[in-house]
Formats: structure tokens, sequence, C-alpha cells
């Protein structure tokens, strides 16, 4: 969890109140974070002939990404404490009633395809607030943006820039601009290596360096702003002058993005001229359906149910008790006139944490208090354990397979790339395995997109035994999907093997057989006289197949058809020579390998 270190008398005064060592300690315990360490009781360094103040080091949680920086503890603190209430966030137009506009070109798609923007107006900086505004960046970078691997935000002074803005992607040599706190421009195949051996940005320079293009953001003017995820122009800095803040992000993931701008203004818009508003930007992304205004500071509306809350706390609140209890922790609540069992809740734009009732029944927890809850064990459950039906499946398969004799193996996910493709006779189309940015090794370079290298991995490291050897496999296999937000989807597959002095064919076929058998699929064939009528629901049948990983002629695809609808759903065969070489295995094997979701 981070550890947030904030000025002790400047959080004193914000609270609005002094505390002891052991009195604040005992506040946070309360609010669900840990002071970690007071500094005011130990050595504190000399800086610039002036002893450091006294500080407060706050350990906290890892999903509380509001309360990274001084501006959020203060905040939701005195909330706590019924100080204040919940910020009302809003957005207001622009003085001159034109938003500013970003537009973002099809080209960034290759690189980092998502971008938002946000304007603080009229906002006052301290040497405090400006040093926490830069920090609570930092901690978003390490924390929620993955070290700005998913998300990187660039703050510049509105009024030395003009807009509209657009954000492209070029190729490195086309690019230059003078970098933050630098006096010489540079292109960006020369910023790369001017930057290799920096402590700081050297750690970001793998994100785009191999790529073809690199993303920049310009003003009207081809003025850079700056080259994303590195660094910042030095034209448009801020400092404690600046009165207009104009906020850039840029992601590869939309939700981070989101979260990452939502926090960063309303941590911050409480300094505005007119506090806790924001001016929107206009962002025009229509080739990938993207245009919008952002931020979106609209609380998030769910609902919770009374009987789980207290279920779990084992207390016996009222709608409204509980109502109450949440406004402590910003959240605005009300008894639902839908059922006497609900309330409707509304969740600020800060708490992107809460994710389920059960988050909202924590808080209802800690703001009750956590050594006010009783102590013995409730005498209901708030929960029902349930699997996940692609889960229960796996088992019923699994659990079948192993009764028909075969034992069950657990590869690793990961592969080399040839033993998922060249070692099987197939190629490699680039759209097809999710690859690894940077393998350790290269025994680990993709994520498998089928089971069979496992399989013949494990038999090949269990040779000494005697044959024959059957082992089967239920788990996840990965693929490239761009049309979802990940860009890779997971998918069940169940696999079988069979190693022996004979090829084992009919044995293989006989398991696919009796699994779908159990899966009440029937067998059709169109043989004559041997045709099954009246079969509608679940029906299944095999053909030939020609795959370069099996042997000529002894290969079939497996076809099922499912409430109308047919599907192939896998493949099983006896494997090619040439396969059984590169895997080191002196027997045939014969394996079966199919996709069991379909049956969900």
């Amino acid at each position: 969890m981070p550890t947030i270190a904030v000025d002790k008398a400047g959080l004193f005064k914000a609270l609005g109140q002094d505390y002891t060592t052991e009195e604040f300690d005992e506040l946070c315990f309360d609010f669900g974070i840990e002071l970690d360490e007071d500094t005011s009781t130990s050595q504190r360094p000399v800086v610039n002939g002036k002893q450091e103040p006294p500080q407060l080091k706050i350990e906290i949680p890892a999903n509380r990404y509001d309360m990274l920086c001084f501006e959020g503890i203060s905040l939701m603190l005195n909330i706590f404490r019924g100080k204040r209430t919940s910020p009302d966030y809003r957005l207001v137009a622009p003085p001159e009633g034109e938003l500013q506009v970003l537009n973002i070109d099809k080209e960034t798609a290759r690189i980092r395809p998502y971008a938002a923007g946000a304007v603080l107006r009229n906002i006052k900086f301290t040497k405090e607030s400006y040093d926490s505004f830069i920090g609570l960046q930092d901690r978003l970078h390490q924390n929620l943006a993955r070290q700005r691997s998913l998300v990187a935000i660039g703050t510049h002074d509105l009024d030395t820039i003009e807009g509209p803005f657009s954000y492209e992607a070029l190729p490195p040599e086309k690019i230059e601009f003078v970098p933050l706190n630098q006096n010489r421009s540079m292109t960006g195949a020369e910023l790369m290596k001017f930057y290799e051996n920096d402590r700081h940005l050297s750690r970001y320079l793998p994100i785009i360096r191999d790529s073809p293009v690199y993303p920049v953001i310009y003003d009207s003017k081809r003025t850079v702003c700056s080259m994303p995820p590195i660094i910042n122009g030095n034209h448009s800095k801020i400092t404690l002058e600046t009165k207009n803040v104009f906020i850039d992000l840029t992601a590869t993931d939309r939700t981070k993005l989101d979260i990452c701008l939502n926090i960063l203004v309303s941590m911050f818009s409480q300094y505005t001229e007119e506090p806790f508003t924001v001016e929107p930007v206009k962002v025009v992304s229509p080739h990938n359906h993207q245009s919008r205004e952002t931020p979106d500071l609209t609380p998030r509306e769910t609902q919770a149910e009374v009987s789980y809350i207290n279920n779990c706390c084992g207390l016996s609140l009222s709608p409204s008790d509980i109502c109450t209890l949440l406004k402590r922790m910003s959240y605005t609540a009300s008894p639902s006139r839908a059922s006497p069992d609900l309330i409707d809740v509304r969740v600020p734009p800060t708490r992107a944490d809460v994710l389920h009732q059960a988050d909202i029944m924590e808080d209802v927890a800690i703001a009750y208090g956590f050594n006010k809850l009783p102590r013995s064990f409730p005498s209901k459950s708030g929960t029902i354990a349930q699997p996940l039906m692609i889960n229960k499946l796996s088992d019923i398969v699994r659990l079948e397979a192993a009764m028909a004799g075969w034992s069950e193996v657990m590869p690793l996910i990961l592969c080399s790339h040839d033993e998922n493709f060249a070692y099987l006779n197939h190629s490699d189309d680039s759209n097809t395995a999710v690859r690894l940015a940077n393998p350790k090794t290269a025994e680990y370079q993709v994520v498998r997109t089928t089971l069979l290298p496992g399989l013949l991995k494990t038999i090949r490291e269990n040779k000494h035994h005697s044959v024959p050897i059957k082992i089967f496999e239920v788990s996840d296999v990965a693929f490239k999907d761009l049309s979802l937000e990940r860009k890779s989807r997971n998918e069940r597959h169940f696999a079988a093997a069979w190693y022996g002095k004979s090829s084992g064919f009919e044995v293989v076929h006989g398991l696919m057989d009796r699994i779908m058998l159990m899966l009440k699929s029937a067998f059709v064939t169109g043989e004559e006289g041997l045709a099954k009528k009246g079969v509608q629901e679940a029906a299944y049948w095999i053909d030939e197949v020609n795959d370069p990983a099996f042997f000529p002629g002894h290969a079939a695809a497996i076809h099922i058809r499912i409430a109308g609808k047919e599907h192939i759903i896998g493949v099983f065969g006896i494997l090619h020579p040439t396969v059984l070489e590169k895997f080191e295995l002196r027997y045939p094997v014969s394996t079966l390998e199919m996709n069991i979701e379909v049956f969900l």
C-alpha cells in the first residue's frame, strides 16, 4: 500500500484541530487508514540550511486513489468527522462559451488509442498545493497507471498555448520540440537517446521506443504540448503563477484514463475561483467512436440491500441510519421507494473503487465504527457461495475425464512462440497470440492459444514412466481480440493426449464421445441407416480435416449444433511425426482439444 507524507501543521490546520500522535492514529484507524510515522519525534533532515517541517506518513489502502494527496486526505477526513459535506462537482462552460477541443488522429490507434482532457480555470497555486499537484500525478503514474504504460498525464499553462489541440502519432524524426526544463530542441529519436541514462525518465522509454510512430499533442499553432508518456514540452510548463491549467491524458486503457482524470480534477478543483468546478474538453475521435466531453463527474447511481448490510455487519440499522452513515463516507444516499429493503446510493466520481454493494457495506462498517461492531458471529451469512458457470462446467468435464482413467496436469499458461506455432506446424498471422512485451526467457514469449504444447512438454518430461501415458487439462487459452477494450479474450478449453506404442486414436475418440454424452450431446452420422432422427437440441458429428499438426487422413474436426447454430469446437487426431520429433517424443501421440464454452 502507498505511504503518503503530508505536512503535519498543514493537515491539522485543514482539519481545524490539533491532535496528539495517539489521537490522530486513532482517527486514522477509525477511517480505515494507518498512521505509519510522525516525524516530529525523530531527527529530520536539513534542506538548504532549514530543517524539514514535521510530517505525518500515512499508509493509504491500495484502492483509495482519491487519497493519494494532501487534498484527498484532508477532504475525506473532514467529511468523515462531519465538518463538511461531500462536494458537488460541477462542469462549467468557459467564459467565452466555446469548449477547448482535442482532435484525435486515427493513427494514434497504433500506439495509445485513447485521450481525454480538462481545464482547471482560475486556479490559485501555493508552493504546497503546486507540489501536491505534481505529486499526485506521479503517484497515479506509479500505481493506477502502471508506470505510465496504461495512462500518461500532462499538465500545461493554458495561457501559453491555444486550442484546438490535436493528438497525433508521427514518426519520431518528424517530432521536434524543447523538452521540459531543457533549452534546446530535439527530435523524438534524439530525445530517446538523450534520456536513456536519466534516472527518472529512462524507465518509461521502452513503452514507445520500438514503435514506428510516437504519440504527440499539438496546439493550433503546431506547438508541441507533450510527447506522452515521456515528457511535456517546455513551452507550456506550469508554474506557481499559472492561472489556467490544461490537462491532457493519453492511454491504452479507457477505464483507467477516466479514473485518473476524475481524481486529478476532483482533488484540485477546490483551488479554482469557484471551488469544485471543472471546465470540460470536447474530445473528437470519430474513427473509433470515442467522441465525447471529458471529464464525466456525474455520480454513479446504484443500490444496496439493507438486509445484506445488516447481516454482514451483525447490525439492525434502519435505511435512514445507513444513509446517515454513508454521508460520512462521501456518498449521497436515501431510502429507495422501490423497496424498504433497498437504499439508493450515489457514488461520487472520486470513488472508482466502489464496484459492488460489498464495498458500500464496508464503508457503512467504517462509519459505524469497527470497534463498535458486535463481536459475536452473525447468525446469518450475508453471502452465498456459488461457482462461476464456466468453472462449474470445467469441474464436470474434469471429473468425467478423471473417472475415465486419465490424469490431470496443470502446465504453465505461457510458452515459447515456436512451441505454440512452429512445433505444431502452424504459422503465426500476428493476429492470434498475445505476446509478452519484454520476455525474460525464450521459454515464456506468448500466452498459449492451444493446450497441446503444455501436454506434449509434460509427456516429454515424463518419458521414463511406463506407457501408455494418458493426460488431460481443462484451462484457459488466450486470443487477441481488438474489438474488446483489453484487446484479448480468454477461452476455456479441454484437451487430452495419449502417448503409447500404438496410436491410441480410438481411445481419444472414445474419451471425446464420453465427454459429449455427459454434456448431453447426441452423435449424428450421415451413414445410411444410422442417422438419428429427432435430435434437435444438441448434436455433434465429425468431419475429416487437413491440419498440418496431424498425420494426413488421421484428424477430424468436431462439429456441434446447439439450438440450431453450428459451431466447430475442436479437433482430434494422430500427431504428425515432425511434431513428435520437435517435442522429442518417440512413440505415437493422439490428442483431442475442444472449446467447452459453447456448452454454457
